[in-house]
């Protein structure tokens, strides 16, 4: 799966989780740009990845991560956690 569509299934995922709609969005994208997001045509600025997580309500790298997990499912939480945890020290 390319990494555009894993991160539009995550954050529709994370969006739909929470009960937010597309026009929930509306003071940070246009739905029309959410919906390409969603269906991994466009991809997101970091700028604009703060923004969508702040509306959701969670912080940018839980959507980061989320994408990651959908891009490859045999990859657990904990094992990504981890490995991120030895690549910051």
């Amino acid at each position: 799966m390319e990494i555009k569509q894993a991160f539009g299934l995550a954050l529709r995922a994370l969006r739909t989780s929470r009960g937010l709609t597309q026009e929930d969005f509306a003071l940070v994208s246009s739905r029309t740009f959410m919906s390409s997001l969603e269906r991994g045509i466009k991809g997101a600025t970091l700028e604009k990845l703060d923004e969508l997580a702040a509306t959701i309500g969670v912080h940018p790298v839980s959507v980061i991560v989320a994408c990651y997990l959908e891009k490859d499912p045999a990859v657990k939480l904990e094992d990504l956690l981890e490995q991120i945890r030895s690549d910051l020290k």
